[in-house]
């Protein structure tokens, strides 16, 4: 099994200073629960998404993903691989990946660190651990 990616503790600040930046700019105006994201990848950029609400909440589109669509734009699908993925809103609430994000995390990073708040604070742990047991081919 490949290593889980390290990351200093500035790259951790730097990436929940981003995510909650770009948390500011969200489209929220149904839930008011702004959620950013910010996404460092294996070749060292960091791109950010915010969630984008939508009045048939179906298609609301969450930070985590808006963030990894970047990065896919940025660095191109076959390429892009996350070392490392921070999501917080700016309520400071407990705010996990939800199940979709969890398995589009795994896809481009299985090993990638995942910084979330926790009900006890931030928390850091593998997309692996985050979900075991994902859809792989």
């Amino acid at each position: 099994m490949p290593r889980v990616s390290q990351l200093t503790p500035q790259e951790q600040a730097k990436l929940l200073a981003m995510a909650r930046q770009a948390g500011s700019k969200a489209y929220a105006p149904y839930s008011q629960y702004r959620v950013g994201a910010a996404v460092l990848t294996e070749a060292g950029n960091i791109f950010v998404g915010c969630n984008v609400e939508n009045v048939s909440y179906g298609l609301t589109i969450c930070a985590e993903r808006n963030a990894i669509a970047a990065a896919i734009v940025g660095e191109g699908g076959d390429k892009m691989k996350i070392k490392a993925i921070a999501v917080v809103n700016e309520l400071d609430t407990p705010c996990s990946p939800c199940g979709a994000c969890r398995q589009v995390i795994r896809e481009f990073g299985s090993q990638s660190v995942v910084i979330f708040q926790g009900e006890k604070g931030i928390q850091t742990i593998s997309a692996t651990q985050l979900l075991p047991e994902g859809f792989a081919f």
